[in-house]
């Protein structure tokens, strides 16, 4: 497992946070992700053997962020 960083841009609620969480975490690979909303920062634990860096980036862009 491995856990990754990064920056959301276009969050405009607390709302759109829970949104890209629950997108996350039905995503194969995804153990677990944390949003936040104040920071516009999304921790994520993955198994990279399934997913890959790129693949929930793509995922979190065809939510709208």
């Amino acid at each position: 497992m491995k856990k990754q960083a990064y920056k959301i841009v276009g969050m405009t609620c607390a709302s759109c946070a829970s949104t890209i969480e629950k997108t996350l975490q039905k995503h194969d690979g995804v153990s677990e992700a944390n949003v936040n909303y104040a920071t516009e920062r999304c921790e994520v634990l993955y198994d990279e053997a399934i997913t890959s860096t790129d693949k929930i980036s793509d995922t979190v862009e065809k939510a709208g962020y």
